[in-house]
């Protein structure tokens, strides 16, 4: 390896490297496919027992069924631009997220998918070049 490391990170520019995939065992695999979308993941699959969803910076979400799966913490958490109106719209869509509790870093507050998986959303500290 080169002294100069050209791929480890500058600080000028994005990092070279991102979380590719995370997996989700799911107990409702259509309705908790569904409730990705609808909480703004877009979709890239779906077949019978497997589906991936994107998120923003192309980090994919792998769905699978599994009816053993039990309902838990979700492995991941995911930040928005505008936590209050992510928490509005998804009140007005029906998904009774919790109230929003303050942090020392973020904001946050989560919300059940079908499968009982908690999902915490959080505020953005991102500032600058993502």
């Amino acid at each position: 390896m080169s002294d100069s490391q050209p791929w480890v990170d500058d600080g000028k520019s994005r990092p070279p490297v991102w979380v590719g995939h995370i997996a989700l065992g799911t107990r409702n695999f259509d309705a908790s496919e569904s409730f990705m979308r609808q909480i703004g993941m877009r979709s890239i699959v779906k077949r019978e027992n497997i589906a991936v969803l994107e998120m923003r910076g192309g980090t994919h979400l792998v769905l699978r069924a599994n009816p053993e799966a039990v309902p838990n913490i979700a492995p991941f958490d995911l930040m928005v631009e505008d936590l209050e109106a992510a928490h509005q719209a998804l009140t007005q869509m029906g998904l009774q997220p919790s109230p929003i509790q303050p942090g020392k870093i973020h904001q946050s507050f989560t919300v059940r998918e079908p499968s009982g998986h908690q999902i915490k959303f959080n505020s953005s500290h991102v500032v600058g070049l993502v």
